[in-house]
């Protein structure tokens, strides 16, 4: 007696994990005074509030740790949502800081040296560390910045590749971008009018330097396919031919 074989239809997965890479700014606390947290968070994101509005952030606590500076997770987490970041990870905490930030559905990133929950407290206050001189090391960036990405630079950020449009791109330094500048770019961010942002060809949706911006409307069509600078010059965003 035969039986035909069934056969069973095809149908593909609805979903797959994939690894990836996303750029993510990470803040770094070396006080627990959360008066000055809010204020000073609050200072930095006037600078750019199109880069920073909505964004993820991870919030580092590595260097209060080592100070022995404890820290209220839920109240730190509310000057950050207050000021329109959003928290999407806890670093450098230690164990009961880490079950706090899960407790609020913070997830817990490793770091290499994070803080054992285990480990001694100083017998002394440990004074904070002088100043640092040294210059900031210049990022470059290889690979196209895609629609999504977040860079940001702590001195200048050189991209060899095209900025697509809804990608950001942040230094506190000069910009520079050999290739085609969409979406965003906000040079100087830490308030240096002397930052400037250099493009092969400007097609972007926002330029800024030091808090002061243009978007694709108030930028001339003149402007694009060649290579221009962008500087500040009174207040007013000055964007002239390199020749």
């Amino acid at each position: 007696m035969s039986t035909d074989s069934q056969k069973t239809p095809y149908n593909p997965p609805a979903l797959e994990f994939k690894s990836s890479t996303f750029t993510v700014p990470v803040l770094v606390l070396s006080s627990n005074d959360l008066l000055v947290i809010e204020q000073q968070l609050q200072e930095k994101v006037r600078l750019a509030p199109e880069f920073f509005r909505n964004s993820p952030l991870v919030f580092d606590l590595l260097e209060l740790n080592k100070r022995n500076l404890d820290i209220d997770i839920a109240a730190l987490t509310d000057i950050i949502r207050k000021s329109g970041l959003l928290p999407i990870g806890i670093r450098g905490g230690n164990a009961e800081q880490n079950k706090l930030a899960l407790a609020l559905h913070i997830p817990v990133y490793s770091i290499h040296n994070s803080v054992s929950a285990n480990s001694q407290k100083p017998k002394a206050i440990v004074p904070p560390p002088e100043p640092k001189t040294e210059s900031v090391a210049t990022t470059l960036i290889t690979q196209p910045v895609r629609s999504g990405q977040r860079i940001y630079a702590s001195g200048d950020l050189i991209i060899l590749a095209q900025v697509s449009a809804g990608a950001e791109i942040m230094a506190e330094g000069n910009i520079h971008v050999y290739n085609t500048l969409r979406g965003r770019a906000l040079a100087g961010v830490q308030g240096n009018p002397d930052a400037r942002i250099f493009c092969s060809d400007l097609q972007a949706e926002l330029i800024s330097i030091a808090g002061n911006y243009k978007v694709s409307e108030d930028l001339e069509k003149a402007v694009g396919k060649k290579p221009v600078q962008i500087y500040l010059q009174d207040h007013a965003l000055i964007i002239k031919d390199i020749v």
